[in-house]
């Protein structure tokens, strides 16, 4: 059972999260999708929910609100790194080009987080652990299963990630002009450039979540009034799609490959 019971070590992405402009709507499609249960919490978290799979953790879905003279937030999931010091973090984050778009601030006592871009603007958040430390499950069906950063410029991604974070970005000869993301030797998630993606696509960081079925996910998805990016295909790791959400959420599926 893949399940976490301590906290992440840093550099990890250790939690994800959709901000929707329904948070109702966004619940109740994932919660068909994947079997999550979430409900709006109290106003003191401004009714951010806490989506469970079999009673752990798995990722959050909160209401899209925006700041004073400011427009709405885009509807994305964010990934989350987790970091020994939050405000350490976001120094270290401006320090080497990236950008501060949240500032550290606490979450009552589960933990303190911020929201930044890395200097190819790709946005991602940060997560210093208290009480709560992320996902509680990982890496089946219904969880994260890989993050991945796609980005505008590799060299300055890898400079950046491992200047400010100690991440560092490791060719995969599997999978020529891909790059793995290590935290301290060991693979938490991976990057490549923009090659393969629409012209205009900007810098961002892909959530995968494991499935049983990479089809059938994408036919359920569909038939709940999400869209298919890029259709099912098999890749070195499995069967993956990527789709979005009804309200624009995209987000990647994977359905792993078989032991030879």
């Amino acid at each position: 059972m893949p399940e976490v019971r301590e906290a992440y070590a840093p550099g990890t992405p250790c939690w994800v999260d959709l901000m929707a402009p329904d948070q109702r709507a966004a619940l109740d499609f994932y919660r068909d999708l994947f079997g999550w249960q979430g409900e709006p919490g109290p106003p003191e978290t401004g009714g951010y929910a806490v989506c469970t799979l079999d009673g752990r953790a798995v990722a959050g879905i909160g209401p899209a609100m925006a700041q004073e003279g400011q427009p709405p937030p885009p509807t994305a999931w964010t990934t989350y790194l987790a970091v020994a010091d939050a405000d350490a973090a976001v120094d270290a984050v401006a320090e080497h080009g990236g950008r501060v778009l949240v500032p550290g601030m606490d979450v009552l006592t589960f933990g303190r987080m911020a929201v930044v871009a890395d200097s190819t603007d790709a946005v991602f958040g940060l997560w210093q652990t208290r009480d709560f430390f992320g996902c509680e499950v990982v890496n089946e069906p219904g969880a994260v299963i890989w993050n991945e950063l796609n980005t505008s410029d590799p060299e300055a991604a890898g400079t950046f990630y491992r200047a400010a974070f100690g991440i560092e970005a490791a060719p995969m000869e599997e999978a020529p002009g891909y790059f793995a993301l290590k935290a301290d030797g060991r693979p938490v998630g991976g990057m490549q450039g923009l090659e393969r993606f629409p012209e205009g696509t900007p810098s961002h960081w892909l959530t995968y979540f494991a499935v049983d079925g990479t089809d059938t996910t994408v036919d359920a998805l569909v038939r709940a009034g999400g869209s298919v990016l890029v259709p099912p295909f098999d890749m070195v790791a499995g069967r993956m799609s990527v789709v979005s959400d009804p309200q624009g959420g995209i987000f990647a599926v994977i359905q792993g490959a078989e032991p030879a």
